[in-house]
């Protein structure tokens, strides 16, 4: 079965996206071709979005699915007019919170994913500048540090980081556990100091090697039997240091950042 299905909205429509894609995800057995409309924020520009829904409809001989998040109501309305299944998201949930805090809504484009509070932004982009100053153990200096990650090479940690500070303004470093780290009984000092901060990722050897090949091809560094040794190592490390601990394999840079900061106490606003 296909469906195609247009996240429309008058400002990023990463809402819409987001929340249509976590829906959508509860249906495997249909084959889902998606389509972002974003800033479809004037009279004109909702008429072409119609157009092309409609087009879609006709061509699929299917009903299109239309999750919106248009704020202006008059551009909005005229999206209902087209041949697919509009999915309001603001008008599912508005006026329930208008009855229950009491207070109209005062409908602004862009508030979710523009620049909102101007300190939280600036939060998040010293808290990215900090994951790349700090990352693969470029600096030792992690008194600002809100999280550690270690781990071995290519086990996930950077793209982590970067998730964490980007989308939390958590000021996350990583240290790789080289092959010198993981022939000694300890951490090394300097992260032991820090030891209320660190998070390990684990990965299993074959996926590992995998990752590795497309890196260095045919090297000692991508070997299963290398990989397998770094990460049994590194694992029996973690737990003689009392480290917490997750395996990248199967899981998304989203799930690892939300049980990481679960794990270690860390409140923030997500954007």
């Amino acid at each position: 079965m296909r469906r195609t299905v247009f996240f429309v909205s008058d400002g990023t429509a990463i809402t819409a996206e987001t929340f249509g894609h976590s829906l959508l995800t509860q249906f495997g057995e249909v084959d889902f071709r998606q389509i972002r409309l974003p800033f479809v924020d004037t009279r004109e520009k909702v008429r072409d979005a119609v157009a092309l829904i409609n087009r879609a409809a006709e061509a699929d001989a299917n009903e299109p699915l239309v999750f919106s998040t248009i704020v202006n109501s008059e551009i909005g309305q005229e999206l209902v007019e087209c041949d697919g299944h509009v999915f309001d998201m603001f008008a599912t949930f508005m006026e329930p919170l208008e009855e229950v805090l009491g207070v109209k809504r005062s409908p602004q484009v862009g508030q979710a994913h523009g620049m909102g509070n101007s300190h939280t932004y600036e939060d998040r982009m010293e808290a990215t500048n900090y994951a790349l100053a700090h990352d693969d153990g470029i600096s030792k200096k992690l008194d600002d540090a809100d999280v550690i990650l270690i781990g071995v090479s290519r086990c996930g940690k950077t793209p982590t980081c970067l998730y964490m500070a980007l989308h939390y303004g958590i000021k996350a470093a990583n240290y790789p556990l080289t092959e010198e780290d993981l022939e000694q009984p300890r951490l090394p000092a300097f992260l032991r100091q820090h030891r209320g901060k660190l998070f390990g990722l684990t990965i299993d050897p074959e996926r590992l090697s995998q990752i590795r090949e497309n890196r260095r091809p045919g090297s000692r560094y991508a070997s299963l039997k290398q990989c397998r040794y770094e990460t049994e190592a590194a694992e029996a490390l973690m737990r003689s240091e009392k480290v917490p601990n997750l395996s990248t394999t199967d899981s998304s840079v989203e799930e690892l950042a939300s049980r990481i900061l679960l794990e270690l106490g860390l409140q923030r606003e997500l954007f």
